[in-house]
């Protein structure tokens, strides 16, 4: 699939890996609706990106506000050809401590983000562009997601974090196989650790002993590298069903 005059809808799009790819994609002449819940953030960035580029507050959690961000692609730019699954939440918390147990509450919320949010992007994503006109190779779309290194590698206090990204890895698949009949692919990306909000708040010395423990390159990730990943998939046809880490060949430990 060619990016150029192609339409993307990139969930968590106002920030951090989304935003790599937003711009990445707007780049590479292809439109943009970046669904967040961050309206600052947001309109800021769509701002910067000009007429290619259109936000939509989207709770990813509920349906008929991810529909209404389909729906804008469809009415703005005349289709959809992609989405980016790059909203998500994360929490550190052990389920025995001397704190108390591990939230119920916080658990479910993770899950629904980020797997329950995943899924629902998946599908109403898929039903647009199943209806559309397919390319010359019978392509009509490409759905990427974003899982993690803790889903195989999941730390002590990671065990919502790890559970919702390992369904994503596991959702792959399936979804892959259903959808193969409308020519549209399903891959998702497992990255490591990346240079994200998620890490902004924490103390430059802890953020450089983060990337020191990736083999090579020992650094963080830059979301830009996640953008370029998801911009082959996009153009690889062949890519499908399958969940590709991108970590610099670490192996989380333990804690």
């Amino acid at each position: 699939m060619l990016i150029k005059d192609r339409t993307f809808l990139v969930t968590g799009g106002s920030s951090g890996l989304g935003a790599a790819c937003a711009r990445r994609l707007v780049k590479g002449g292809a439109n943009v609706v970046i669904a967040d819940v961050n309206e600052e953030n947001g309109a800021a960035l769509a701002a910067e990106l000009g007429d290619q580029a259109q936000f939509v507050k989207t709770d990813v959690t509920d349906e008929e506000s991810v529909r209404t961000a389909v729906n804008v692609a469809l009415s703005t730019y005349n289709g959809l050809h992609g989405a980016i699954n790059s909203a998500g939440i994360a929490i550190a918390a052990t389920m025995l401590s001397k704190r108390g147990l591990h939230s119920l509450e916080a658990f479910n919320k993770v899950i629904q983000v980020n797997l329950v949010g995943s899924f629902n992007v998946v599908r109403l994503a898929a039903e647009a562009m199943s209806q559309a006109e397919p390319n010359d190779k019978g392509e009509r779309g490409v759905i990427i997601n974003t899982a993690s290194v803790a889903a195989y590698d999941g730390q002590i206090g990671q065990t919502a974090y790890a559970a919702s990204k390992g369904g994503i890895v596991a959702l792959t698949l399936p979804a892959a196989r259903e959808l193969a009949r409308f020519g549209i692919r399903v891959v998702t990306i497992a990255p490591g650790i990346f240079d994200t909000p998620m890490l902004a708040g924490l103390p430059e010395k802890a953020r450089i002993s983060l990337g020191q423990q990736v083999p090579f390159p020992s650094r963080l990730g830059d979301p830009d590298e996640y953008a370029a990943m998801a911009q082959h998939i996009i153009e690889n046809t062949m890519l499908n069903g399958e969940v590709i880490r991108l970590d610099g060949a670490i192996r989380m430990a333990p804690r």
